[in-house]
């Protein structure tokens, strides 16, 4: 469904420097620039990105946008969260934890960039 999923960033430097944590915590290797200078992750086919917007305005986090990672357990989804907090990240809602959605019973962590993207961690826990 997806090709690849961009946001935006002021400070490219300091992304990556998130960016390349929180996903080291989950075994994935960091970002590369590309030759207009947006960060680039890929794993298994799917691409993740951090750019300055195009039209030279600050960047801001969409309204209602959560971007979703899939881990492979509780405790990975722990380590993405520590290493985002402790890389310019916020904590957000509530801590890291399960929640039920209907039968669905769900490992999610919430985190916020640090340009104010909606970030999530998610597992699904066997039944």
């Amino acid at each position: 469904m997806y090709s690849h999923i961009m946001v935006g960033s002021n400070d490219l430097d300091r992304s990556q420097r998130f960016y390349d944590a929180t996903f080291a915590a989950i075994g994935r290797r960091g970002g590369s620039r590309d030759p207009k200078g947006r960060l680039i992750y890929v794993h298994e086919g799917s691409v993740f990105m951090v750019t300055k917007p195009i039209d030279g305005d600050a960047a801001t986090p969409g309204n209602g946008m959560t971007i979703g990672f899939q881990m492979d357990g509780p405790e990975q989804a722990e380590a993405w969260h520590a290493a985002g907090v402790s890389n310019g990240g916020t904590a957000i809602e509530e801590a890291p934890g399960v929640r039920s959605v209907g039968a669905l019973q769900l490992y999610l962590a919430y985190l916020r960039d640090p340009d104010g993207n909606k970030l999530c961690a998610f597992h699904r826990v066997a039944a």
